[in-house]
């Protein structure tokens, strides 16, 4: 089959690999019909390739067809349209039992101290195969995969697998309430959803921070009020400007470790990404080299006694971290990777109708095959011809 592998720090390529085959009892063989681009995998693609190895199948938003299943799945069979969750979870452990399932005691990856496995994720998390590809090996599979309705094109339920998901439970974490006024800080997908649900589930204004135009023009024609950083120099007090002074109710920080505005950070991190694996490894888990930006708005502009829910990846040790200023304020802090499937049933009756009401449709920016997938996260990491989501077609 044809898969993208990565293959060093900023460059990927399509080649041929060998089919996978059913490993386990729980597994399932999925046939890709569409498969997305991830921020996160431009942080795969441009700064953690000291946990890669060349050939590594990226990507952990796929859907497509059922094409075989182990003897121990019994939920989808061979013909189903189903979407494949980004985390690996059993759903009948500890965790899972809790509805935690993206700390799946099954599938952690206890070698390196990290939650459930993902799909397409490094030794950090598994170094499970990735769905950027023509086929999938789905481990668990007699709980994880999604199945899905015909009537809509892969695009209205590909989003279950990650963004749809990891953006509801955003919002759930900030505690948004009627009448509340929540600030998204980022407009990439995750931020443009969040947005959306914030409005969806009660949110009285929600305001949005980007600096790319085609960002802002997306959320402002999805009803969300935006403020632009290229004019805006301090949000945190237009934030304040615009909310008597308080502060937003609740912060949903969606842009994680690509945050801009952080020469500091961005300099350690490519510093770190430089050095040989086992040393990069060292700095990244020990040393303050992520980014801060996004976090010191989201800090900022949150009001005393506030909540900010931190949606937005980030692969190392965030520092300095201003813990007296947050204890003074009373603020609350909630974040993690999305329990996909415990957010499932809420969101799939919004997908099935003919209505859109968190437009889902307006969201794919780029279409392309598979092959022109190098091509396609370039243009994603650059921003360029509007680029906000991609999704590859095998």
């Amino acid at each position: 089959m044809r898969a993208l592998t990565w293959q060093g720090t900023g460059k990927v390529s399509v080649e041929t690999v060998p089919d996978p085959k059913i490993e386990e009892p729980t597994d399932a063989i999925i046939k890709v019909t569409s498969t997305a681009i991830c921020g996160s995998d431009l942080h795969l693609y441009d700064v953690l390739g000291m946990y890669l190895e060349k050939g590594d199948i990226l990507g952990h938003e796929p859907m497509g067809i059922v094409e075989e299943v182990g003897p121990e799945v019994t939920h989808i069979r061979p013909g189903d349209r189903v979407v494949v969750p980004f985390n690996i979870s059993c759903g009948h452990c500890w965790m899972c039992s809790r509805g935690f399932y993206a700390q799946c005691e099954t599938t952690q990856t206890k070698s390196q101290g990290t939650g459930a496995s993902l799909f397409g994720y490094t030794k950090l998390y598994g170094q499970v195969p990735g769905g950027q590809a023509e086929y999938l090996r789905v481990p668990q599979a007699h709980f994880g995969p999604i199945r899905v309705p015909a009537g809509h094109p892969d695009e209205r339920y590909l989003f279950l697998s990650d963004v749809l998901t990891t953006s509801w439970q955003a919002v759930k974490y900030a505690d948004v309430e009627p009448g509340d006024t929540v600030l998204v800080t980022g407009l990439g997908p995750i931020g443009q959803m969040s947005a959306r649900i914030a409005r969806h589930l009660g949110a009285e204004r929600v305001i949005a921070v980007d600096n790319v135009p085609e960002r802002l023009a997306m959320a402002e024609r999805n009803g969300i009020q935006t403020i632009d950083m290229r004019t805006v120099k301090d949000v945190p007090e237009a934030v304040r400007e615009l909310t008597r002074g308080r502060g937003a109710d609740r912060v949903i920080e969606a842009v994680g470790m690509e945050a801009h505005g952080s020469p500091v950070q961005s300099a350690a991190m490519k510093v770190a990404g430089m050095l040989p694996d086992p040393l990069a490894r060292k700095a990244t888990e020990t040393i303050g080299v992520d980014r801060m930006a996004a976090l010191e708005t989201a800090f900022g502009a949150v009001r005393r006694a506030g909540t900010i829910s931190i949606i937005g990846v980030y692969g190392g040790n965030a520092d300095p971290f201003p813990m007296m200023d947050l204890f003074d304020k009373g603020v609350t802090l909630r974040m993690g990777q999305a329990h996909v499937k415990r957010w499932v049933d809420e969101i799939m009756p919004l997908l099935t109708g003919l209505d859109d009401p968190l437009g889902v449709d307006d969201l794919v920016t780029h279409t392309v095959p598979l092959e022109e997938a190098p091509a396609a996260y370039d243009m994603f990491k650059k921003k360029d011809d509007g680029c906000i989501k991609v999704v590859l077609k095998p």
